[in-house]
């Protein structure tokens, strides 16, 4: 198979919208995704369409199933940016599965939106391969195969070093809001000043992942590091509402972005000298905890924000201590019963 050769998409900024595609099609469809989602995500479709149409160089409405074939193939392909670098998880150097089964999603969705308001006439995403199994029954297999893999999780003596690293109150307290809460990073960014319940102990997460909000307990540690922050570190000419902002510069005051909090994780990490720790693995190093000490499930996923007790389930994997006791009860009771049955 021919790879396609890569082309440029115009890309502008727009005042009316967060971003533009240049096309009218595409950003009709933009348009649409604002009116219905979270920033993140309409900066995801962004995204997501610019990679696709910067390699099919056609428009919206000459792309055909085999394009989107080829758009699969080119992103395998290794990066040059990264040559060297292979997964462990899959033994790929391309872009991940997970990557490009969202991007394809993002298209999927673009497509589905023009048949519905009748621009395109299908979709041309397949939803998967169809196969023929014995007694020539039919079953569909995904057009891309996502391993589940577990995420890591930090120990309790990586988790001091990495506090240890910290250089600001407010850098502790945004730790420990993932590490103690385990707030997602872009829940730790949206917490204003009214969300904080510290006579409770609880906080109130306002911008929930799909705009879902929760109250939820957090440890007394947490509230005693954002006090000290409030009291010396904020400043008190701060334009926003946001509890954690920007310390110093010309931006001093303003809300503290996701790559600023990427920044101060990454250079504790450094500090530290660990390989990994990052938001995400903050967060589930204390759900992880969590199950461990024995927290139920269903309060796990309370905690945690999740829609469905699926996505909770995995840390009955990564809680090993939690896993080997339940094993070993159990192997005793069968022992004990192959015994009696002697």
């Amino acid at each position: 198979m021919t790879t396609p050769e890569p082309c440029l998409l115009p890309s502008r900024l727009g005042a009316d919208r967060p971003a533009s595609l240049g096309d009218p099609l595409l950003d009709r469809y933009i348009d649409f995704v604002v009116s219905r989602s979270r920033p993140n995500t309409v900066k995801a479709a962004v995204s997501d369409l610019r990679a696709f149409f910067s390699v099919v160089c056609k428009g919206p409405l000459e792309v055909t199933t085999p394009d989107v074939v080829g758009f699969i193939h080119e992103q395998r392909q290794p990066r040059p940016e990264r040559a060297n670098v292979v997964r462990l998880s899959d033994g790929e150097s391309g872009l991940s599965s997970r990557t490009i089964q969202r991007r394809l999603a993002s298209v999927s969705g673009l497509y589905s939106f023009l048949v519905m308001v009748g621009e395109a006439a299908a979709n041309p995403v397949p939803r998967g391969m169809t196969t023929r199994r014995a007694g020539g029954r039919r079953s569909t297999v995904p057009l891309i195969r996502t391993p589940r893999t577990l995420p890591k999780i930090l120990e309790p003596a990586e988790v001091d070093r990495l506090l240890a690293a910290l250089r600001r109150w407010r850098d502790r307290a945004m730790v420990e809001a993932m590490l103690l809460g385990g707030l997602r990073r872009c829940e730790v960014l949206g917490l204003r000043l009214e969300d904080l319940r510290p006579g409770e102990g609880r906080v109130f997460v306002a911008e929930g992942k799909g705009g879902h909000q929760r109250l939820i307990p957090m440890a007394r540690r947490f509230f005693r590091s954002l006090s000290v922050y409030l009291d010396d570190e904020r400043p008190i000419e701060a334009s926003t509402d946001r509890v954690f902002v920007v310390l110093k510069g010309p931006r001093r005051g303003h809300a503290l972005s996701e790559d600023g909090l990427d920044e101060i994780v990454l250079g504790a990490r450094r500090r530290a000298g660990l390989s990994h720790g990052s938001c995400h693995e903050l967060r589930h190093t204390c759900l992880t905890r969590l199950r461990e000490a024995g927290m139920a499930l269903e309060a796990i996923q309370a905690q945690a924000g999740h829609r469905s007790i699926e996505s909770t389930r995995i840390y009955l994997h990564l809680a090993n201590e939690w896993l080997a006791e339940e094993y070993l009860r159990a192997a005793s009771f069968v022992d004990a019963g192959w015994e009696a049955a002697r």
